[in-house]
């Protein structure tokens, strides 16, 4: 059974360039998508080692062993990155739009290889996990929000109904053996993941590399590095600062979030779902979910993520996100209560009064179910905050 996505809307699009590119984490649905899109297209995988191996020793010769009239997808491109070089020449011969479909899940290599080789020539998307949206229209969301951040977002879970618990098992035992041994030279894969699960346990804060170099018993350029390459694929990312400090004075650090709390939750040794409840993670683990959210429906509409969060730097006032659709910033506070409480709003009418910011603007996403308008701003429940991106596409029009 295929599961629709978000991204279908804008592929046409790209793909009126002579390459496309779809990356994202593994399991996130890459090669479901393309090959599913581009039906009549060639599906090859750099995966397979004698696929690989053609093409890293003669690439002009498995460009034109494949030839076709429709087109190749090449998945998980990274490993072969000098073909690049010979797509580029065979695009400009070829002069044909949408011919070549590549899938990558390592960021740090896809981009750079992509930058160099085909800058002009290629439409750059990004497939993230599962939506909220996404859940809510293939009918898989979850009524409890504690399930939603315990089962987390990955499409096999919910298409093969696995467990939870064995999938991200499995997810961090392959991410660990293959992906991280093979980008960095990490001599002990324990240490590295205790540092991942230190990074759960900070999700929501602002970074401290100190702090994480000793609890990790490690050196500051060695977190450095390592964070680079959780984000590069895709398991973690970080929210920056707003940089208009209306007259105060601002930190400068971002904030650190994981883009499926599953994984943040198997991080943390959180069992079940019904451990939420009572777990000091359960707010940050529903801002991360909430934050995260925001950022595939503005990858799914095609476009980087305007988001940032404002914290003064005595942290008196701070905002969890802030949307700048470039004409007016978007407010929103995120509160995992389920019941509404009137001091929801507190840091949001301190922020209107600052930036001059309109009730209109701004939002309060809670973990219940009502939607309320108010003249500070307007309540949403979890369920509905999957279409904030596009309100805000279509200056906030929803009322």
């Amino acid at each position: 059974m295929y599961l629709k996505r978000d991204l279908e809307k804008v592929i046409k699009e790209h793909a009126k360039f002579p390459v496309v590119v779809i990356q994202g984490p593994r399991q996130s649905g890459k090669t479901t998508l393309a090959t599913t899109f581009f039906k009549k297209h060639t599906y090859l995988s750099f995966e397979d080692p004698e696929i690989r191996a053609f093409a890293q020793t003669d690439p002009k010769r498995f460009l034109r062993n494949y030839e076709n009239s429709h087109g190749l997808i090449l998945d998980e491109f990274q490993y072969v990155p000098q073909i690049l070089s010979y797509i580029q020449l065979d695009v400009d011969q070829r002069k044909k739009s949408g011919y070549f479909i590549l899938t990558g899940s390592q960021n740090f290599l896809v981009n750079e290889a992509v930058i160099q080789s085909l800058a002009g020539r290629v439409g750059i998307l990004m497939l993230l996990p599962f939506s909220l949206h996404e859940l809510k229209s293939n009918d898989l969301l979850p009524q409890r929000l504690d399930d939603a951040i315990f089962n987390g977002c990955y499409p096999r879970l919910h298409e093969k109904k696995i467990s939870a618990q064995v999938f991200y098992r499995s997810y961090v035992h392959t991410y660990l053996q293959r992906d991280v041994r093979q980008l960095i030279n990490v001599g002990d894969l324990r240490t590295f993941q205790k540092f991942m699960a230190l990074c759960a346990g900070r999700v929501g804060q602002q970074l401290n590399i100190d702090d994480l170099a000793v609890s990790t018993g490690i050196a500051r350029d060695t977190v450095n590095r390592w964070l680079s390459l959780l984000e590069a694929s895709y398991i973690l990312f970080f929210l920056r600062p707003y940089f208009n400090n209306f007259n105060k004075r601002l930190t400068k650090t971002p904030k650190l979030y994981f883009y499926d709390t599953g994984l943040a939750c198997a991080l943390l040794g959180i069992k079940k779902s019904s451990d939420i409840a009572l777990s000091p993670f359960r707010g940050p683990l529903f801002e991360s979910y909430v934050v995260a959210d925001l950022c595939k429906q503005f990858q799914n509409l095609g476009e980087e993520p305007p988001l940032y969060f404002w914290r003064d730097q005595n942290g008196r006032l701070e905002v969890d996100c802030l949307i700048d659709t470039g004409i007016k910033l978007v407010s929103v506070e995120i509160k995992s209560g389920e019941t509404i409480s009137g001091d929801f709003f507190d840091q949001l009418s301190r922020w209107q009064e600052l930036s001059g910011a309109q009730s209109k603007d701004s939002f309060v996403v809670y973990g219940g179910n009502a939607k309320q308008v108010r003249s500070t701003g307007s309540i949403i429940g979890w369920q509905q905050c999957g279409i904030l991106a596009a309100s805000t596409q279509k200056t906030m029009k929803t009322r």
